[in-house]
């Protein structure tokens, strides 16, 4: 007999949902359906699949690996790709990031350079800056001021967490060295009123804000709180796990300020796809971690490495940033020419393929999530391209391609949302 209350699934309801598609392949930058419909797919795992779904290159990185070990825990016994893909990040990374501790998401990964930074300083306090995500975790958490969905239901959550400004221009009718300036004096004086330089271990902010709203971070600003952190001897951590790996058509978005980072976050595009972050240090910055201070069952899993190393090697090969640079100034200039008919789109912004346009009221200035909606339900029901918004008030289409994405897909993805603007006016 059938229980007629019996669930129709058994998943738990938590997750919100972009889409209810079920899919049943990728490739590329296209997912198919189990009914056989193939969409254009600009989420890439939020920003995740950088080599798009199922690269060749790193499926075969990962079944071969598969062969030899699939589980080596790192406090066990020491598997051959650790040593291989630390080498390879200390070449890629800013200058004196050279040793690195694997985990498993970009939570862990913030929460782990945050629980360094307080074991280098002995002190006990962090500064994050206003529109941040750093994650879902506790700690994670009490860090992320983007959005209070994240947050809701779940205090009182750790201490010792203090938001700083960050530099807006778009709906505040301040230049950027104005909104940067003011900013700076912002952060002096939360270290002046809320938290004493002596008890700050760490600044952590992500050089271009991810779900706060796609806001790159000012070259002058990045300098700034470089300054700051070097005063006061407080450590400066990058939260690459978004814009890193190519994303912004560097390797890593922190590189085009100059600025060095003490510690630097990795994640997402790391591996394709596959569950694999780091931490980033110097040698000796990371021997003030007491051995055995923190660790991780599944960190630095072989099958992740290998699916890294393979990443890294599509990511590195000739011409791969040029490209990402490219078809990120091919979908700027489609939506700058948008937004010359629209005004509703209130700016087009963002590094490589990192890029974001913001939807305001043209009379009151005010965000327009609702036409944001409706944009992105059309280029998903009218046009199968799939899109995310971002920002707090819901009102920015995020575009996050996988970075394999060609010119001709790029143009399919401009016109659907160029066509989506008009018929939702």
């Amino acid at each position: 007999m059938v229980d007629a209350a019996a669930p129709t699934t058994h998943l738990a309801p938590v997750w919100f949902q972009v889409t209810d598609l079920q899919v049943a392949s990728g490739e590329g930058c296209w997912i198919t359906t189990v009914d056989g419909d193939r969409f254009l797919d600009f989420t890439a795992g939020i920003a995740v699949t950088s080599t798009g779904h199922c690269h060749p290159h790193v499926v075969a990185a990962i079944a071969e690996q598969a062969q030899r070990f699939i589980h080596a825990q790192v406090n066990c016994y020491r598997h051959d790709l650790l040593e291989r893909l630390a080498a390879r990040l200390a070449e890629l990374a800013p200058a004196d990031i050279d040793t690195f501790f694997f985990a498993n998401s970009g939570a862990e990964a913030t929460e782990g350079a945050v629980k360094l930074a307080k074991q280098a300083t002995g002190r006990p306090n962090v500064i994050v800056f206003q529109g941040s995500f750093h994650g879902r975790t506790h700690l994670a958490m009490a860090m992320t001021t983007s959005k209070t969905g994240y947050r809701a239901g779940h205090t009182p959550l750790p201490a010792g967490v203090f938001p700083a400004p960050f530099p807006q221009t778009v709906g505040t009718g301040l230049t950027e060295d104005q909104a940067v300036e003011a900013a700076l004096e912002g952060l002096r004086y939360l270290l002046a009123s809320q938290t004493a330089p002596a008890e700050t271990a760490a600044m952590i902010l992500e050089p271009v804000l991810g779900e706060g709203g796609y806001y790159p971070a000012p070259p002058s600003f990045l300098r700034g709180i470089r300054e700051i952190c070097d005063e006061h001897g407080i450590l400066f951590i990058a939260d690459e796990v978004q814009s890193g790996f190519a994303r912004t058509g560097r390797m890593f978005a922190i590189e085009e300020s100059g600025v060095r980072p003490d510690v630097i976050v990795m994640a997402k595009g790391i591996a394709s796809g596959f569950p694999i972050a780091a931490i980033g240090a110097s040698a000796e910055l990371m021997a003030r971690w007491p051995v055995g201070s923190h660790g991780g069952t599944y960190g630095g899993n072989p099958i992740g490495c290998a699916a890294a190393l393979a990443t890294i090697d599509v990511l590195t090969a000739d011409g791969f940033l040029e490209h990402v640079n490219a078809r990120g100034d091919q979908l700027r200039d489609g939506l700058r020419k948008l937004a010359a008919d629209h005004p509703v789109v209130a700016d087009v912004r963002g590094p490589g393929l990192m890029v974001a346009v913001e939807f305001r009221d043209p009379d009151t200035g005010r965000p327009d999530a609702a036409r944001t909606a409706a944009v992105i339900a059309h280029c998903r029901y009218e046009s199968n391209l799939l899109l995310m918004n971002a920002g707090t008030w819901g009102n920015i289409i995020r575009f996050m391609p996988p970075l394999v994405v060609s010119e001709e897909e790029m143009a399919l993805a401009v016109d659907a949302v160029g066509a989506a603007v008009a018929a939702t006016a």
